[in-house]
């Protein structure tokens, strides 16, 4: 018994920090969207569209089901901020099922 609880406990906490990682994808995708959008750097060198391609194909799933729910508001992709909110609210969950 003791050792299946070990078991989920442990599951948990790697669920937790998987998360933990995806909510500063979408905080790196969601920096790097505004500096291409306001030229500070550029979207057609190597290295930018190889990770901008990366992190959308990484957090695009998620974030197109939320967007079907918020979509965006005046040129303003507010996808994101609820998605963090929705892996916050999991976390959350997590935590007081863990400890």
């Amino acid at each position: 018994m003791m050792i299946g609880n070990a078991l989920v406990g442990a599951f948990l906490e790697v669920l937790y920090a998987v998360l933990n990682f995806y909510v500063w994808i979408l905080i790196v995708g969601a920096v790097l969207s505004w500096l291409v959008a306001f030229d500070i750097v550029n979207p057609y060198n190597r290295v930018v569209r190889a990770v901008g391609d990366m992190i959308a194909r990484i957090t695009e799933p998620a974030l197109r089901q939320v967007r079907r729910i918020i979509p965006p508001m005046g040129g303003v992709d507010l996808s994101p901020l609820a998605l963090i909110f929705i892996i916050y609210f999991i976390q959350s969950f997590i935590r007081r099922l863990v400890f």
